[in-house]
């Protein structure tokens, strides 16, 4: 503790894990401290006593599901995207080696009361229900113009500039309708309400791009893949790798106070009477809740089963989005499954998730439609938690916090934060040209 270091990181959830592991990797001597005595701070995987004395307040729960160690319960599920933003990092830093992957077998989207596959490409847009016979072959030919589209090739633009031309616009030309709009925008390019149709196509043509480009890696039912016992891994692959840098841990410290100079900069962090000296701290908001605000609760629902989710096509693992205008809701609703094919549960039990942005203060109603599509439940535990973001100026405070875990399953908006705040930190981009071949051998 009495060393000075170049940066403090506070909290071990992934996203701190991620920052500790990069700055290690560029040579920065990093100090890793969590009040808890496990990884994974917020976005922790727990057995089933440890869910049980959170939700219940005890440490039985009913025999009849199984042994307690089999179960790995993520508390926040979010899947990978495998040609994502992750994945180029997991490489970039070769946390690879510490992890195995598993293809998620289903991505689908609730449409008109019913579950339905994802169309990702030109050939499912023909084959898919979700669309009549007229729809299908604008949609081909919407497809068609995505999968053929380079941006440093003009040729392929059909004469429009996606940095000028707005997603409305581009998808007025081909005539869709409303219905095929909303799980373009909103399962395909995973945004997460509807102000992307006023924005510039070439970010919703990219996000559609890395979605069937995602599809076609492992040839699997969904673009996403997940690590065999679920993402508790994360954090202690990059806490690995910070350490193989010469990142120092310290699990178990209670308090973790960071202290400021006279100029209101950070200097450095004391627990148990001794302090740590640095120039710049990292962490999550609850380690510095005068310098967030609070923009936001997430809603959401833990199920144990003993079937898959009906109607996604018995897929062991799988994602589900209703978006927000299915439900007449401000916000998407995402169900996320998975099972003990991906070692999280034991055999023929899966765990399902209902998250959304609350927008009431009832949890269970407002869950409503998407607990309704799980079918028969073993158990079901319901909570909120609020979003914080930071409300601080970083080059004035040295202080860099992360913004609290959104109701999204898939990792494309937490990843950008890191990114983001890595920036910040080191003045940098981080180059992430990699060859994503190097991660293919994993998945099974």
């Amino acid at each position: 503790m009495d060393e000075e270091y170049d940066v403090i990181v506070l909290g071990t959830g992934l996203k701190e894990c991620i920052l500790s592991g990069l700055l290690s990797v560029d040579g920065l001597k990093v100090l890793h401290m969590d009040r808890n005595d496990y990884y994974g701070g917020e976005s922790t995987s727990l057995n089933l006593i440890q869910l049980w004395k959170r939700f219940r307040g005890s440490d039985k729960p009913p025999d009849k599901l199984g042994a307690s160690r089999e179960y790995n319960v993520d508390m926040i599920p979010k899947y990978i995207m495998a040609n994502g933003v992750l994945v180029r990092v997991l490489i970039h830093t070769d946390v690879t080696k510490y992890l195995s992957f598993k293809a998620v077998d289903g991505s689908f989207v609730y449409n008109k009361g019913k579950i339905h596959k994802v169309p990702a490409t030109d050939m499912e847009a023909l084959r898919s229900p979700l669309m009549g016979i007229f729809e299908k072959r604008r949609a081909r030919k919407f497809f068609i113009y995505v999968q053929d589209y380079k941006e440093n090739d003009p040729k392929t633009h059909e004469g429009m500039d996606l940095a000028k031309v707005t997603t409305k616009e581009l998808i007025a030309k081909y005539g869709l309708d409303d219905n095929t709009v909303d799980f373009i925008g909103h399962a395909l390019a995973l945004h997460r309400d509807d102000n992307y149709l006023k924005e510039p196509a070439l970010d919703t043509v990219k996000r559609m791009k890395l979605y069937a480009e995602s599809l076609a890696r492992f040839a699997g039912g969904s673009p996403y893949i997940y690590p065999l016992y679920g993402l508790g891994e994360l954090p202690q692959a990059f806490a690995r790798l910070s350490a193989v840098y010469g990142g120092t841990y310290m699990l178990c410290k209670p308090e973790c106070k960071v202290e400021f100079d006279e100029e209101g900069k950070m200097c450095g962090v004391t627990s148990e009477g001794e302090t740590a000296k640095s120039k710049k701290v990292v962490c999550d908001p609850s380690y510095l809740p005068n310098k967030v605000k609070k923009v936001g609760k997430v809603a959401r629902a833990i199920a144990i089963m003993s079937h898959p989710i009906p109607n996604t096509n018995d897929s062991n693992s799988a994602q589900v989005i209703l978006p927000q205008k299915q439900l007449g809701r401000k916000s998407d609703m995402y169900l996320f499954c998975c099972s003990y094919s991906h070692n999280v549960a034991p055999k023929g039990k899966y765990i399902a998730f209902v998250s959304t942005e609350a927008e009431t203060d009832n949890p269970q109603s407002e869950l409503k439609p998407g607990i309704d599509l799980l079918g028969p439940v073993d158990e079901i535990f319901f909570e909120t938690y609020d979003r914080f973001e930071p409300a601080n100026n970083p080059s004035l405070d040295n202080c860099f916090i992360s913004t609290s875990y959104d109701a999204t399953t898939h990792f494309e908006s937490t990843v950008d934060d890191v990114l983001n705040m890595y920036t910040l930190i080191t003045g940098k981009v981080l180059d992430l040209n990699v060859d994503l071949s190097a991660a293919s051998a994993a998945e099974e």
